[in-house]
Order: C-alpha cells, then sequence, then structure tokens
C-alpha cells in the first residue's frame, strides 16, 4: 500500500507554519493573553460602518462573493485615481504574494530580499523552487541600493522590498525610491510591499505612475483598516501583470463578506484618521515605558514599535519570554542584530498598562 507520491521539490521542504500564532501560544501556556500586542493588529478595531455592512450581510452568507471584486476594486481605484484593470483584490497580502511568486518564479530563478524580512515571501519562494539571496540591512533600514546591486549580480527576476519595514518599523522616502528606480536591472520586478501605508509619512510614499512595468505595490485592509482577519489586501501595477493574475489566482478566494466590509471601511476615512492618532498616542507610550526601563524604541512609521533591549538576541528572547510568560503577547525579529529588540504592537490604555506592568519583571529575570 503507497500513499501520495508528493512532488520531489514538496519532499524537499519542512512541514512548519511560519509563524506561530498567540492561538497556539494560548493552548501552550494554558491561558489567555491579558495583552495581544505581538501580530501587528489593530486592536482599535475596525470602522463601525464596516462592522455594520459585514452584519447585514452575513444572511446572504449563501451567496461566492463576487469572483471579480467588481465594487471593492472600484472603489480602490477611485481612492488611488487609478484605473481598475491596474486593481488586484487578494486574500491578505500573503495571498497575493504566493500569486505574484507562482506567476514570476520557477526552479532556480533568483530573487533578491532582506535578510530578517517577511518570511512569508520567502515561504512562498521556496514553495515554487525559487533561489533567495538576502541583503543584510543597513542601519535598521532595509537597503535598496544594496538589493538592487544584487539583482544585478545574480540576475534576479523579482526584489521584495517593505517600505515601512517589518520588523523594525524603519522607512525610505519615496524620492529614494523613485531615484533607485534607474537603476533596477532590466527584467527585475520590484514588489514593494506597503501594508503599513496608512501609518507612514507623506515622504515615506513615492509617486510612481501606476504602468510602469518595472514595480507592483501591494496593500492591505489588515492594519490601519483593522480586519486582519477578513483577509482583504490589493496589488495595483500596470495592467498586463495585474491581468496576469487570473491565470493562476483562486477565482472564489474572497469571501464575500469581508469584500462587503472592506468597501464599507475604505468609505469610512473618519476611521482610519482615528486609528492613526490612536496609534501616534500609543507609539509614543510605547516609548515612554521603554525608556522608563532603560530601553531605547526605534522610530517606527507602523503600529508597532521596535525596542532595542540593548544586549543580543539571546537577552532579548529572554525578555520576550518573560513577557509572555506574564501575559504579554509579543514578538521579534529573527536575524541579528535586528533580534537584539522585541516588536510591540500599539495597543490601548489597558494593553499599555499590561506591558508597563510586565516589562520591568520580565526584564529583572532576564538580567538574572
Amino acid at each position: 500500500m503507497t500513499g501520495p507520491r508528493l512532488t520531489p521539490l514538496a519532499q524537499s521542504l519542512p512541514a512548519t507554519v511560519p509563524f506561530v500564532g498567540p492561538e497556539e501560544q494560548e493552548r501552550n501556556r494554558g491561558a489567555a493573553f491579558a495583552a495581544r500586542l505581538g501580530a501587528n493588529e489593530s486592536v482599535f478595531g475596525p470602522s463601525p460602518g464596516a462592522i455594520a455592512a459585514m452584519q447585514a450581510a452575513t444572511g446572504e452568507i449563501w451567496m461566492y462573493g463576487d469572483p471579480t471584486s467588481h465594487d471593492l476594486r472600484t472603489a480602490l481605484a477611485a481612492h488611488l485615481d487609478v484605473p481598475m484593470p491596474c486593481i488586484m483584490v487578494g486574500e491578505g497580502i500573503d495571498g497575493l504574494l504566493g500569486y505574484l511568486v507562482r506567476l514570476l518564479v520557477g526552479a532556480g530563478d533568483t530573487v533578491v530580499t532582506s535578510d530578517g524580512a517577511y518570511p512569508t515571501f520567502n515561504y512562498h519562494v521556496a514553495g515554487f523552487g525559487g533561489v533567495l539571496h538576502k541583503v543584510p540591512y543597513a542601519q535598521d533600514c532595509e537597503d535598496l541600493p544594496a538589493l538592487i546591486a544584487k539583482a544585478r549580480d545574480v540576475d534576479a527576476k523579482l526584489i521584495y522590498f517593505a517600505n515601512p519595514d517589518n520588523p523594525m518599523g524603519s522607512w525610505t522616502t519615496g524620492a529614494e525610491i523613485e531615484a533607485a528606480l534607474t537603476d533596477l536591472p532590466e527584467g527585475c520586478l520590484l514588489l514593494l510591499d506597503e501594508a503599513y501605508a496608512e501609518f507612514a509619512p507623506e515622504e515615506a510614499v513615492p509617486r510612481i505612475d501606476v504602468h510602469d512595468p518595472r514595480v507592483i505595490r501591494m496593500r492591505t485592509f489588515s492594519k490601519g483598516y483593522g480586519m486582519a482577519g477578513a483577509r482583504v489586501g490589493y496589488a495595483f501595477g500596470a495592467e498586463p501583470l495585474i491581468t496576469a493574475f487570473h491565470k493562476i489566482r483562486n477565482h472564489f478566494g474572497m469571501n464575500r463578506v469581508a469584500q462587503i466590509g472592506a468597501l464599507a471601511a475604505l468609505q469610512d476615512q473618519a476611521w482610519l484618521a482615528h486609528v492613526r492618532d490612536e496609534v501616534v498616542a500609543s507609539r509614543g507610550e510605547i516609548t515612554r515605558i521603554a525608556a522608563e526601563n532603560g530601553l531605547s524604541a526605534l522610530p517606527s512609521a507602523t503600529n508597532f514599535v521596535a525596542v532595542d533591549c540593548g544586549r543580543d538576541g539571546d537577552f532579548a528572547r529572554a525578555v520576550l519570554a518573560g513577557l509572555v510568560g506574564r501575559g504579554v503577547f509579543v514578538r521579534m525579529p529573527f536575524v541579528a542584530p535586528q533580534d537584539r529588540c522585541i516588536r510591540v504592537s500599539c495597543g490601548r490604555a489597558e494593553d499599555m498598562a499590561a506591558f508597563a506592568a510586565a516589562l520591568p519583571e520580565a526584564l529583572a529575570e532576564a538580567r538574572r
């Protein structure tokens, strides 16, 4: 009796999940977290209008979602001031990353990313047999000129660049990104992951013609719009590339209720402005709590703050373990020297209070 015959590539890959979710950690520790500050979710929640729209739509959940996401794409086109055929909606940026890699990367094709950047992208590249080349961060920022230079050296088909960056919260100016495009090798696509664009300063957002075939940009409703559980992301770029997504995407992958909620969220820009204000205040509070404990917070253009624990990665991991053990869920960068930090998502007053109470005890325990 034989089992299923996996491909050699699938056999070679580890059966792992890139992230250990807070739910799994709660099951392992036998208790719920008092503060969920590790996944960069918006604990401030989605627009009340979006909640109402989704609640009203649940009675129609027997219907499939629109496979073209027409209404949401139409609204996004108006919001971005780009033609609708230049926009693709997908199952969060994670899903869109998988589709893009499937379109561009075959066995042996080279791809460039930053060492320590978003690991889900790496997961997709490995899943299609691509070869990853990694470039170190420069002063806690992704190094776009170095990424482009590496892409030229290895004849890369794709560069992954997040702006603002996760996990450090740093950012590159839009002007620098625009200027760097002149050095992009022929036949190489720059993928701009702009998941945190709603929190970024205006100077961080590049002005790139949507028809420029050298660039594709991805954004999400998971962060600023507070809908991480709905899994709604979108890509925008030159129409030929966006149209190619139809060749390989899951045409019924978008949940009907999520589409309706995202449309309502997009229409409530006042709520987004409110969330931005909450995030600014919380970043200030995280910075204050860090300083109160002798730590330094890195400047952030996101809804989280990287806090430098002042020693090496082992020490930061001990601090993180101490926080988790005290009911405060946080995460940290994976790669040195950025792993000297812990990463704390913005939260409500009660979340900040739990973090403030747990941090000195976690630090004391880690120093023993």
